[in-house]
């Protein structure tokens, strides 16, 4: 059964720093769209539903994406999420070292929740905004962090970037595997939701995502 508590139901959970392009990232896998305005998120979740990738009659794979905000405001919150999830995504941008320094503060908090084993929390550290080249802001190199991530670590490492779409599939590829769900689900999607906000930032309200067009993960 997930950590979820639900039967057929996978929960991917984003985390890091504010800024690091988490939710673009999201945005990008799920629409295929980029927004350049960047909008404080405090949670929110997205649910997808497929025919059961693995047969066997047993109805509807749902899988969760939680999209948790970089704050420090919300801990219970965010060792709520980390309690009861299956897989972790670990956000950084390529531009802010900091960032990195939040993702190796937060893999120490799943693994300290999670028993400090790491096949109890399996981890994807994700590259954000990889399009960068050092000329426009990039300080952090792929395979200087990824020899940390992999080698030392025991994660999985990938870089991809929400504005050009690079990667961004692979991002969820990876994620799957380490739940060992096929990484391509079933080509048709029997329904895709997409739930509100759990709580809304104040101020201006995002606009609603569009909810046509299916996804596939290949």
């Amino acid at each position: 059964m997930s950590l979820s508590g639900r039967p057929n139901t996978v929960r991917l959970v984003f985390l890091g720093a504010a800024g690091v392009g988490k939710s673009a990232l999201i945005l990008r896998f799920l629409h295929d769209s980029f927004e350049h305005k960047y909008t404080r998120t405090v949670e929110e979740l997205h649910v997808l539903e497929y025919d059961n990738p693995t047969g066997g009659g047993s109805g509807k794979m749902r899988l969760e994406i939680l999209d948790t905000s970089g704050s420090y405001s919300f801990p219970a919150m965010r060792e709520l999420s980390i309690r009861h999830s299956d897989a972790f995504a670990l956000v950084y941008a390529v531009d802010d070292p900091g960032s990195l320094e939040e993702v190796r503060r937060l893999r120490d908090e799943i693994l300290q929740l999670r028993s400090g084993s790491s096949k109890s929390a399996p981890i994807t550290v994700v590259g954000s905004k990889a399009d960068l080249k050092d000329t426009e802001g990039r300080v952090l190199q792929a395979a200087d962090v990824m020899a940390t991530v992999e080698d030392d670590w025991g994660a999985n490492f990938v870089e991809a970037s929400a504005r050009t779409g690079g990667n961004t599939v692979g991002v969820f590829r990876a994620l799957l595997q380490q739940v060992n769900l096929p990484h391509r689900l079933s080509p048709a999607v029997a329904r895709r939701r997409d739930t509100a906000p759990s709580i809304r930032p104040a101020g201006k309200k995002r606009p609603p995502l569009k909810k046509n067009n299916s996804c596939t993960l290949s």
